[in-house]
């Protein structure tokens, strides 16, 4: 069985496919959100990332060519938005976490993320 015929990777990718629509959908709105929707639309890319960073670890640990295949377009793509080649994404990852308390903290303190 392929890494993503498999039923538990399939729901996941929905289900991040899914986040991302709805994170995308607002994005632009942040700004003027309430604090506590902006407060929900962090923790909504807080999912998000965790979710992305677990399916980047199984891909990781797969030995399936389109799990490879996968995982070697993240880096391509991660290297053309300007990240180092060959960077590690689990740096990556939790930077990215770290970003986000920093906006939570922000947004308790000030109600925004600026």
């Amino acid at each position: 069985m392929s890494f993503f015929d498999s039923e538990f990777v399939r729901a996941e990718m929905t289900e991040i496919s899914e986040l991302q629509e709805e994170i995308y959908g607002s994005v632009f709105k942040f700004p003027s959100m309430t604090r506590e929707d902006k407060i929900h639309h962090v923790n909504l890319l807080e999912k998000l990332l965790s979710k992305q960073q677990v399916l980047y670890t199984r891909m990781s640990l797969s030995d399936d060519p389109e799990a490879k295949e996968m995982k070697e377009r993240i880096s391509d793509s991660a290297s053309m938005m300007g990240l180092p080649p060959g960077v590690d994404m689990n740096i990556i990852f939790s930077n990215m976490s770290k970003m986000l308390e920093v906006m939570k903290t922000q947004i308790d303190k000030t109600g925004s993320d600026l």
